[in-house]
Parts: C-alpha cells; structure tokens; sequence
C-alpha cells in the first residue's frame, strides 16, 4: 500500500511516500480500515518534527484522523461491521491507504456524509463540542470569543457554540476569513489586523467582557482576551498554533474569578471514552439539520503531503485541509 513516512524527525523534509506492507488482520477490538482520506492537524506538524508530546521513533505513518470503509474488525467487535462508513481517530497511521484503529475510536458516519469532509470532522468538532460542553459548561444566551475563528479548530468552535445556543465573537485575521465565519453563524467579527481587539469585545459586551474564550493560537490576543472576560469567565487553552505559549498572571484569574482551562480532545479517547458516542450522535444530528457545515479548503493526493502541511504550517487554510488515497 501506498502510505506516508516520518523517516527522521525534522519536519516536512523528512517526509517520504512509500509503497509498504499493509498492516494485515486487526487484532481484538481493533478495525482495519480503507482510508479514503485523512484530516491534517496542526500536530502533525509537531509530531514530525519530533515536538509533540508523544514522540514515535521513525520510520512512522503520521495522521492522526481517518474515514473510510472498513475490510474486516478483529475478535470481540460488535458495534462496527465490514462495509460500514466510518469516521476514526488513530494514535498515527493515518496517511496510508489502510489503517487500523480501536473500536472505542471508531464510529459509523451518516449516510451522505462524504468521506473527505468525515476525515477532518473527528478531531476539530471533537476539540470544539468537548471543550464547550464538557470543560467550558457553556450555557445558551452566553457570550462566546472564539480566537483563530477561519481555521480548521476555529471555524467549527463558532459553528458548535451557535448550536449549543450562545452569542457568538469571531476573531481572525482579513475580511474574508470574517466573512467566512459570518457564514458558519459567528454573531459579530472581529478582526485582529485592523481593530482593536479589547475595545470591540468592550463594546460587543457593552463593558461586561466575555464569558468564555476559546482559543487555539496562544500569542497576544491570549492576554487581551484574558482581560476582557466577564467576572466568572472560562478561558479553555485549546492549541498555540500562533507558536508563542502564553503565560498567564494569576492575580487576574484571582480577582475575576477566572477558571484557566486546557482541554486536549485525544486524552479522553482513553480517559473517559463513555463521552465520544454521545458526542458524535449528537454532532451527527446537527449536520443532518445544517447547523454544522464542514469546509474542506484543500484536498490534496498522497504523494502532495508536503505541501498540504505547508498550508496548515503557514496558517492559510481557511476551514479543514485533508489528504486523499485515490
């Protein structure tokens, strides 16, 4: 099979398409999958140059994301069957023409939902539906700032917390990357380049601030949006794609009442994988309504990794970027 490999930590360089061994019968609780496409992530970015905080020793497949059909499940798999449409999230692996992940991993995917846009709705709407409901407890009428609202986590924040019922800012950078999240239900835009950013949320919010920030850049819009919260206010650190990690002063959570809060999607995969069904039904239920509609700005073949990574590297993907096997 044709598939992707990591052959030395160092980046995009150090990628290489390969015809390989595919990986053969799944074991217990495991499903081998055809992938038809696979969703990229700002970490595979970081996992491939060895940066991550898992560090797989290469040669490895990356790819954190799949869709696709499933050719055979192993012993004791009972929810998922050969033939079914599915969706996965996948330790790495995922930039291969098969792929095998766990059933606690993998779920069927709607009838019309088509493979590509499937591949990169696993780990962003996941991100975004867990860190609003589960951690952020976000309530219907409540004041949402979401930060990097254009790209692939961003835009599926702002799509999630309308259909959770609250008030929407996006903030990005460039009036089509506004006007884009104005399409996917953001309630007010902001943009970064050419407004002040704490005194349009001082507006917006008629002086209250925020009540929650959502936020997977880092950098220096952490620390306004940070002082711009409402007293009682939740921030949820969510990524530092902007690529500084920002430090936060304590006395301002102290006298705010604020509550700080990292959320990182994959760990409940082990922790409590009870939530994942139930999130995924529900967000099922809402793209059948329309309430969530994926954008796909870049399909691109295997053998185009590099250059797909470049376009989530540069931050110039507008919605999600996925690769494709035939």
């Amino acid at each position: 099979m044709r598939a992707v490999q990591c052959v030395a930590w160092g980046g995009l360089e150090k990628l290489e398409l390969q015809d390989i061994p595919a990986p053969g019968a799944p074991a217990a609780g495991e499903i081998l999958i055809d992938v038809a496409a696979a969703g990229l992530n700002y970490a595979d970015l970081l996992i491939t140059a060895g940066k991550y905080q898992e560090r797989p020793l290469p040669p490895f497949i990356p790819g954190f994301e799949i869709a696709g059909t499933v050719r055979a499940v192993g012993a004791g798999v009972g929810r998922i069957k050969a033939g079914d449409r599915v969706l996965a999230a996948v330790d790495r692996g995922g930039f291969a023409e098969q792929a095998i992940a766990r059933e606690s991993d993998t779920f069927v995917i709607p009838d019309a939902m088509d493979f590509a846009v499937a591949a990169g709705f696993t780990i962003a709407y996941g991100t975004s539906y867990g860190a609003l409901t589960w951690r952020a407890d976000i309530k219907p009428g409540e004041l949402l700032l979401v930060l990097g609202a254009a790209g692939g986590v961003g835009l599926t924040a702002v799509e999630i917390g309308k259909a959770l019922g609250a008030r929407v800012i996006a903030c990005a950078g460039g009036a089509e990357k506004l006007a884009i999240a104005r399409a996917h239900g953001a309630d007010f835009t902001i943009d970064h380049r050419e407004e002040n950013l704490r005194g349009r949320l001082r507006e917006i919010s008629d002086g209250a601030g925020v009540d929650v920030v959502y936020d997977p850049v880092g950098g220096e819009s952490f620390g306004i949006a940070l002082r711009s919260t409402n007293w009682n206010g939740r921030l949820i650190v969510v990524g530092f794609a902007g690529g500084t990690v920002p430090q936060i002063p304590a006395n301002i959570l102290l006298v705010k009442n604020l509550a700080a809060l990292g959320f990182y999607w994959g760990s409940y995969r082990f922790k409590q994988p009870a939530l994942l069904a139930p999130a995924f039904a529900r967000m099922f239920e809402w793209w059948q309504q329309g309430k969530l509609k994926p954008r796909i700005s870049g399909r691109y073949d295997l053998a185009e990794v590099k250059t797909a990574l470049s376009v989530v590297a540069e931050r110039k993907a507008i919605g999600k970027i996925v690769l494709t096997t035939g």
